[in-house]
């Protein structure tokens, strides 16, 4: 499968663009187990074009994480072409449109997936923005604003026609936010067009390697998108491609995961600073599923989500070791 000049291997599978999750630190994590593409965190068109440094920031690359595309999201044709150009310059290999994200301060205000209420505009965004740059540039969505308004099968040949490189659906409609399930059947639906051309990515519930494995085999999609199974398991990425190789892969131990986690930890206060770097990784420890085994680890996971210093935390995950031992 190939994106632009980006050539991948068989069933590729990437690592979804993540409001506070998808930083350079996670990204790289994600990328040494076997990410095939990776997103920054999505990023505002009007903050960037503002140079609000929050969001400049979110432009950091490493050339460690190729290939590497960033997200931007707005709903001002001026501001998106704009912020794209200045994307283009940060060297991703690819730009993302987000038209996709269902939370009420972006779809709200008419970007992300509000954007699937006014699709003229939505098309203007993507051709204007496809002819201002040089790199590929691809687009995530929804299949519609709610169940009344299935439009992905006619908007992917629309979004298809302004030039976009590659399109990514998550199988739920905005109304729907993450409840439920995704519905992968108009995911296959566009895949099977004759008309389409283009890569199809899909997204929505691959949470193991034998979701991964019937999303390939039932829908035909080029590549699939993992998102919030990835918190605090980027391994994931491993377990999905162990499920496509030939030879067995050893698996990872509770004490290869844990240091994993410590590993992360430290690359988030080394990269930000003590503080925030305990609250970047706090989403993942409370997420992941390494700790499920471990009884009456209420307390434990309390202290955990409570700690305040980096040396308080660590202590608190190494005694984690010894209580999964009783």
């Amino acid at each position: 499968m190939r994106i632009g000049n980006i050539e991948f291997g068989s069933h590729p599978v990437f690592l979804a663009p993540m409001e506070d999750v998808t930083d350079i630190g996670f990204r790289l994590l994600c990328k040494r187990f076997g990410a095939s593409m990776v997103y920054t965190e999505f990023v505002s068109a009007e903050a960037l074009v503002r140079d609000v440094k929050s969001t400049v920031r979110k432009l950091q690359i490493s050339d460690e994480e190729r290939p590497v595309g960033i997200q931007i999201y707005g709903r001002d044709t001026d501001a998106m072409v704009e912020a794209a150009r200045m994307v283009e310059q940060a060297g991703p290999d690819l730009i993302d449109l987000n038209f996709g994200c269902p939370v009420k301060k972006v779809a709200g205000k008419g970007a992300g997936a509000g954007m699937l209420q006014n699709i003229p505009k939505l098309l203007d965004i993507t051709r204007q923005v496809v002819q201002a740059v040089s790199l590929p540039v691809t687009v995530k969505t929804r299949l519609g604003w709610n169940a009344e308004q299935l439009v992905i099968t006619e908007l992917a040949e629309q979004l298809q026609d302004c030039g976009i490189a590659a399109l990514t659906i998550h199988g739920r409609t905005r109304s729907q936010m993450y409840t439920g399930q995704a519905d992968w059947t108009l995911i296959g639906e566009v895949k099977r067009n004759p008309r389409i051309h283009i890569p199809i990515i899909g997204n929505g519930d691959i949470t193991s390697a034998e979701t991964a494995r019937q999303a390939f085999e039932r829908y035909g999609v080029d590549a699939i998108m993992v998102g919030r199974a990835t918190f605090g398991r980027p391994w994931i990425f491993k377990e999905i491609h162990d499920e496509w190789a030939e030879e067995h892969q050893d698996s990872l131990s509770f004490d290869d995961k844990l240091d994993i986690l410590e590993e992360l930890l430290r690359i988030n206060v080394e990269r930000i600073d003590e503080q925030r770097g305990i609250l970047h990784t706090r989403r993942h420890l409370a997420a992941t599923p390494i700790f499920k085994a471990i009884p009456n680890f209420r307390q434990t996971r309390i202290a955990m989500l409570r700690a305040t210093r980096m040396d308080e935390l660590l202590q608190i995950l190494e005694q984690t070791r010894t209580l999964l031992g009783q």
